[in-house]
């Protein structure tokens, strides 16, 4: 029996730097390719009206890959809103009345990590997780014991089947063709070892600063942000064995190999750095020691890898 298709999206943060660079285009491109035709309620905490939502929505994919009349036209026939505090119990009784007739809603948090607990417990005091799906965005918990704790709250609101953890970065088309890039190259293959390969650098630059992200990298910093995930990502794309299958799963197994090939990093490893006048940015502690941009320097005990620094 297949599963049931979600008949909602809901996304928190609605109002946030993801939903504005990332979400509201994807909304219009799963439009265009007719892949979505259920509400998409937002919520967040800003004091908006329906109509502001909506033109926050214009702005984003004029921005950011530009307008399509027609299916931004249906996207607003789409869009609904929902304002309020994530503490507040009142704020997902107004979800849930949004929410209609659905029974098998989507949940994306497009939010800080601190609040990934405290959104999914009123989801299920509000019934709101009731028939539903999350899906969480890293990083997932500061270390060890809180990623257990969150994990914990997660599946004693949702069934395991229900939760998707995801790097959105996966997503992005170079990354995913990085193993076209090895396995189907017969150029590349036979030479892509330690035999051939003297070091690998992996960088990834952005064009902009913290632009009034300064509350999120407090909590975060880059390596939390970009690091543990998206670009050890890349590594174990670019150094894994291949995998038995091209299932999820398969790939994930193959993933995990190299993550244990990984010695411990130590702080000659490591450089960390702070972008000028990041002090000054809203939400950042004067003294703040956060990073903003880092460095690291490791190596993948494998056989094929041994002794190449990345």
């Amino acid at each position: 029996m297949s599963e049931p298709h979600s008949d909602a999206l809901v996304f928190f943060g609605a109002t946030g730097d993801l939903a504005y660079k990332k979400i509201f285009p994807s909304l219009q491109a799963m439009i265009r390719r007719g892949s979505l035709s259920v509400p998409v309620i937002g919520v967040a905490r800003a004091g908006w009206t329906l109509d502001q939502f909506k033109a926050r929505a214009r702005d984003s994919v004029e921005k950011h890959g530009g307008i399509d009349p027609a299916a931004f036209a249906k996207l607003c026939t789409l869009l609904r809103y929902v304002d309020g505090d994530y503490q507040d119990p009142a704020t997902f009784a107004a979800l849930r009345k949004e929410l209609g007739s659905a029974k098998h809603p989507a949940h994306y948090f497009a939010i800080p990590p601190a609040l990934f607990g405290v959104v999914v417990e009123q989801l299920g005091k509000s019934g709101c997780a009731r028939g539903a799906r999350v899906i969480v965005e890293k990083p997932f918990g500061r270390d060890l014991e809180s990623a257990r704790a969150l994990n914990r709250i997660l599946l004693g609101n949702f069934d395991e089947s229900a939760i998707f953890r995801i790097d959105h970065y996966l997503g992005k088309n170079p990354v995913q063709n990085l193993l076209f890039f090895r396995f189907a190259n017969s150029v590349v293959e036979p030479i892509w070892n330690r035999n051939h390969v003297e070091s690998v650098q992996i960088t990834m630059a952005e064009s902009f600063g913290v632009q009034g992200r300064g509350v999120f990298y407090e909590e975060a910093g880059a390596l939390r942000d970009v690091v543990q995930n998206h670009l050890l990502q890349i590594l174990a794309n670019l150094t894994m064995e291949p995998p038995a299958r091209m299932d999820s799963e398969s790939i994930r197994d193959e993933k995990v190999k190299v993550l244990k090939e990984i010695p411990p990093l130590d702080e000659g490893s490591v450089v960390r750095g702070q972008f000028a006048g990041y002090r000054r940015e809203r939400g950042v502690a004067s003294d703040s020691k956060v990073e903003t941009f880092a460095a690291l320097r490791l190596e993948v005990n494998s056989w094929r890898w041994q002794g190449v620094p990345f």
